[in-house]
């Protein structure tokens, strides 16, 4: 997913100079932001924020190479112009800076409250949700993420079995898990995050959720079949990966998709009828969809 923060090493508290270099591109798509920091991880940049215009790098200032930068941009994959500015960040508290300027609490829908535990001044809510995040995506501010949180509020999870794909911090399942679901396992590809999803299930009670570190190909050790299977991820992904989901699925099940664009729900439907899903229905927030399908009963 390009709205995200990753590798985020940085945010620790740690002392370190930094680059942040600012990246503008013409035109831009989640498309370019996606594999701008794909190619920009490669050569040493731990974290990124992309945007409607482009993308925002960080990487440690002692393993900045300017020609590096210039080599990504000029063999990018896309008929796209690019313009970079590179900033230095002088050596600071930097899990600091992310508690004083990244991460709000934040409350859904009057029902869930999702805040670290740092935090003394947080709101009375039937769902109170901590995390200490080592990233900005999943901590319930994004549109996806915000959007497939209040579906969940509005769905009867008792008893039903879950499976979440993409599980960042542990955010979905952890509130799939308070809603009475169960089993819950959450998948998370990226091990920096899947380490933040065990820490924050410890902070919330030990949950009884499954975390596994792993792409799609982990769902085959999944031991059950979903009735909700949630992936707020990004398009490419998720219509790469949809057999997938959907051999993880109970038949009837519901599927609940989020990371991409309004625009971008003809594709998704496309995918998801070849497979024997169909939209049931989808919200906007921001311009990011989160659309509901359901499994046919014959599959």
């Amino acid at each position: 997913m390009a709205n995200f923060v990753a590798g985020i090493d940085h945010y620790r508290t740690v002392m370190n100079d930094y680059m942040e270099v600012r990246v503008d591109c013409d035109p831009c798509s989640e498309d370019i932001t996606d594999v701008l920091a794909a190619l920009l991880a490669d050569v040493g940049f731990e974290s990124f924020v992309a945007d409607a215009s482009g993308l925002t790098a960080y990487i440690r200032q002692a393993d900045y190479n300017p020609q590096l930068l210039s080599d990504v941009t000029e063999t990018l994959p896309f008929e796209v112009k690019v313009s970079c500015n590179a900033t230095l960040i002088e050596g600071r508290d930097w899990n600091h800076e992310w508690e004083r300027n990244y991460f709000k609490p934040i409350v859904v829908g009057d029902r869930c409250v999702v805040h670290s535990s740092f935090h003394t001044d947080v709101p009375q809510c039937e769902y109170d949700i901590v995390i200490d995040p080592k990233m900005a995506f999943g901590t319930g501010h994004h549109a996806t993420t915000c959007s497939i949180i209040t579906r969940i509020l509005d769905m009867d999870m008792t008893g039903r079995s879950v499976i979440d794909m993409g599980t960042g911090t542990g955010i979905l399942s952890l509130l799939a898990a308070m809603r009475g679901a169960s089993p819950v396992t959450g998948i998370e590809i990226d091990e920096a995050a899947y380490e933040n999803a065990l820490e924050n299930r410890e902070l919330n009670g030990r949950l009884p959720i499954v975390f596994i570190h792993g792409d799609a190909s982990s769902l085959a050790s999944v031991p059950y079949k979903a009735d909700i299977f949630l992936a707020n991820i990004n398009r490419n992904v998720i219509t790469a990966d949809f057999p997938a989901y959907s051999d993880a699925m109970q038949p009837g099940g519901t599927m609940l998709l989020s990371g991409f664009y309004t625009g971008d729900i003809p594709v998704i439907e496309e995918v998801a009828l070849r497979h024997g899903h169909h939209v049931v229905g989808f919200s906007e927030r921001d311009g990011w969809a989160c659309v509901e399908l359901v499994k046919d009963t014959k599959n």
